[in-house]
């Protein structure tokens, strides 16, 4: 399953070396296309065709880390390309979140979208591992 992540901005320090770190680890079980956009609008024109678009969203489906391994688990069986989309400073535009065939949450609490980023890294990577029934804390 190719896995996809639109994210509006580039990833800044602190954050790029943690989304580093995350992706080098999501390498060997499931490798995270990043596509970094100036702004907004060129969002939808980058979601690959019949992908599965999940937004990130403080109003979306929230899960803990097995609840996202079931949920990636379920994605797979679907045989679908998963593309995440992550938002400015300012988050998705109603439009955006329209086009989304999901929206989850990272949490009810809000935080800066490079973190965002580097959080949704991180619960994938502990999704494959959960799913590889190997151990995922570090």
């Amino acid at each position: 399953m190719r896995v996809t992540l639109i994210a509006v901005g580039k990833v800044k320090a602190p954050f790029a070396e943690a989304d580093a770190h995350y992706r080098r680890l999501l390498q060997r079980h499931q490798p995270v296309e990043v596509i970094e956009v100036r702004d907004e609008a060129q969002v939808a024109s980058r979601i690959p065709d019949r992908s599965h678009a999940v937004a990130l969203d403080h109003d979306g489906r929230a899960m803990d880390s097995p609840g996202w391994s079931s949920w990636l688990s379920e994605r797979r069986l679907e045989a679908r390309e998963l593309c995440f989309l992550i938002g400015g400073p300012e988050g998705l535009s109603s439009a955006t979140l329209e086009r989304a065939d999901e929206r989850l949450s990272l949490g009810p609490q809000t935080m800066a979208h490079q973190l965002a980023r580097v959080v949704l890294l991180e619960q994938l990577f502990r999704a494959v591992k959960i799913l590889a029934d190997e151990p995922y804390h570090l």
